[in-house]
């Protein structure tokens, strides 16, 4: 299962069932589970962890060193994937910053051609990550989001579950969950088709609509909206909207720009 042109280093641990074609570089102590494959020219560099099922598409490079000023190569980091994903042909995910970091992506991830993950993004799981999207540094992102084409993205942002990100966007500051954004910095409402296509009730959409409407779409600052969303009781998964926005990143969030309409109308 392993292509004779392949350079696998010895302390390399690679279950007997992963296929790993030509020219393919191990170099360094990784974990490749049951399931996985590796194809042509892929280079997975260094303490890098793969789950079972996983992909790696060719030309990838997993495990790089972080392209960070101050970091030392000597430091010891990892990139840690889960289970099922795919990584498309040229996609690049850089190790950790920090001693025992670690770049980490969740379970059933798919990260189209060209994608990057800079060093200490965390990645949830079901993400789509459409191509040449752009993380930097210590960015978070949740569940069950897509992020179009092109999109690119600062250091240290947010980024909530069952979003989406239109592509070539370009963002600085947090996007709560099941936002829709677009354009620089902009959301434009809820992601509604998205979470009934995710299994979202009617009540609980309608709930999410009120709250958004409060936080983005009442006329008040941001401050005094929450004060205001706070005196009401929120089921989840409103509540978990909520949460997001009342404990922002130093980035802030980005603030709704539109349509009162465009917050969730079905």
């Amino acid at each position: 299962m392993i292509h004779p042109t392949a350079v696998i280093h010895p302390s390399a641990q690679i279950d007997p069932s992963v296929e790993i074609g030509p020219y393919v570089i191990i170099d360094g102590p990784a974990k490749i589970a049951a399931g996985c494959r590796i194809e042509a020219h892929a280079q997975v560099v260094g303490h890098v962890e793969i789950g079972e099922g996983t992909r790696i598409g060719r030309a990838a490079i997993i495990g790089g060193e972080p392209q960070d000023l101050g970091f030392k190569p000597e430091i010891e980091s990892s990139v840690i994937l889960g289970a099922r994903n795919v990584i498309r042909e040229h996609v690049t995910i850089h190790r950790g910053s920090k001693p025992g970091s670690s770049t980490r992506i969740g379970d059933g991830n798919f990260l189209m051609a060209g994608a990057h993950l800079a060093h200490d993004v965390q990645l949830g799981d079901k993400n789509i990550l459409a191509n040449a999207c752009l993380l930097a540094g210590h960015i978070h992102v949740g569940n069950n989001t897509f992020i179009g084409g092109g999109a690119v993205f600062h250091q240290f942002l947010r980024i909530g579950d069952s979003c989406v990100i239109q592509g070539n966007g370009s963002f600085g500051k947090d996007i709560p969950h099941f936002c829709a954004a677009m354009r620089t910095n902009r959301i434009t409402g809820l992601n509604i088709i998205g979470l009934r296509r995710q299994g979202f009730t009617a009540a609980q959409r309608a709930a999410m609509k009120d709250l958004f409407k409060l936080l983005f779409c009442s006329g008040k600052n941001l401050s005094q909206a929450l004060a205001i969303a706070r005196e009401r009781e929120w089921a989840e998964p409103a509540s978990r909207l909520l949460d997001f926005v009342s404990a922002p990143s130093k980035r802030g969030i980005c603030p709704w720009r539109g349509d009162p309409t465009s917050s969730g109308e079905e």
